[in-house]
């Protein structure tokens, strides 16, 4: 179904190929005054080709899905290759979290719980839109310790169970308050919550993470967070 209107709200683009799925994210979506879904995909190939052509604000993507599967959707639409990547929200449920870290490498900005309720929807696609990306502890976190946590155990078997090092010397570049920020935001804080913990106005939090992304490389904070985990910053 495809509606081209553009009346200024966040336009957005449902996968899943469970059609009652497709139906209840709809329902609350369009709920919201600044939400409208634009486009739904029963299956990843589709969902690509609906994606590239009317470029919504947010692409939400099931990761099982026929003919496609929603990392390499989420691959084609928002990979480090793209040169001019969409917003994709990644839905997943635990027993597929295995997948998270892939599909963050693969350049989606957010996660969400099939059973996380239409309030944490909303928020993820609002996130999404504005160019943030949706990091809670009940959701993000959890997976991001869970999935890194694996990674580190398949890099240590095949090293030859030889301790896991950190990525790089690029962390020791911080300073002291970037350190702080890049903890805070694999804690799952956002920019409000990060600013009154530490003391400091809004501006100066996005400055912090506008200087962190530069060093990391980092195209989003869904991607500092994965860095902190990897590097021991977020328990630091």
């Amino acid at each position: 179904m495809i509606d081209a209107m553009t009346n200024g709200r966040i336009r957005v683009l449902l996968a899943d190929d469970q059609e009652m799925v497709r139906t209840g994210f709809r329902f609350f979506l369009e709920a919201q005054p600044d939400i409208e879904v634009v486009a739904e995909a029963g299956d990843g190939a589709e969902a690509v080709d609906l994606a590239r052509r009317l470029r919504p604000d947010v692409c939400l993507l099931d990761i099982r899905m026929p003919r496609m599967d929603g990392l390499e959707a989420t691959r084609l639409l928002a990979g480090p290759g793209v040169s001019d990547p969409l917003r994709v929200v990644v839905v997943t449920t635990f027993d597929l979290d295995e997948y998270v870290y892939a599909a963050l490498r693969g350049g989606a900005c957010g996660f969400l719980l099939k059973d996380s309720g239409p309030a944490l929807l909303v928020e993820a696609v609002r996130a999404a839109a504005a160019g943030d990306a949706l990091v809670s502890p009940s959701v993000t976190v959890r997976l991001l310790r869970h999935v890194i946590a694996q990674e580190d155990q398949k890099t240590q078997e095949t090293q030859g169970k030889q301790p896991v090092t950190s990525p790089g010397p690029v962390g020791e570049q911080f300073t002291d308050r970037e350190r702080d920020v890049v903890r805070l935001v694999a804690q799952g804080r956002t920019n409000q919550e990060i600013a009154a913990e530490l003391h400091v106005s809004l501006s100066t939090v996005k400055t912090h993470l506008g200087s962190v992304q530069l060093k990391l490389h980092a195209r989003n904070r869904v991607e500092i967070a994965a860095y902190a985990w990897q590097s021991g910053l977020a328990g630091s």
